[in-house]
């Protein structure tokens, strides 16, 4: 089992920045894909951006060059989405994922306001 822990979301102005954080606990494997999801309406999620066992970074086209993943050098199971720029249509719930082999885990989510 994988539990994980996020934190950073708020209410920011928009152009202001924020930082997300997620902490994976549990039986962990090295070779893991950890990422940032934002709810949809409807339950589905959107992938904004994912890292690969700190090798490969993958962003939605819509975060590219404003939003950076990124891996606690001396906690790789710890992520953070550094998110610049922010606009309103970043708002939403910000879901952690990890997933390794077949195992899936998500967060419950946190928060993200962008007020206009």
């Amino acid at each position: 089992q994988v539990q994980l822990v996020e934190s950073g979301g708020a209410v920011v102005q928009a152009g202001g920045s924020l930082r997300l954080s997620c902490e994976a606990l549990g039986d962990i494997f090295s070779a893991n894909t950890m990422g940032w999801f934002r709810l949809l309406p409807g339950r589905e999620r959107e992938l904004i951006a994912t890292d690969f066992a700190g090798l490969e970074t993958e962003y939605a086209d819509s975060v590219r060059g404003r939003f950076t993943i990124s891996r606690d050098n001396l906690r790789p199971t710890t992520i953070y989405l550094e998110m610049l720029s922010l606009k309103s249509e970043d708002t939403g719930v910000y879901v952690c994922n990890y997933k390794a082999g077949s195992k899936t885990y998500w967060g419950q989510g946190t928060q993200v306001t962008v007020s206009s």
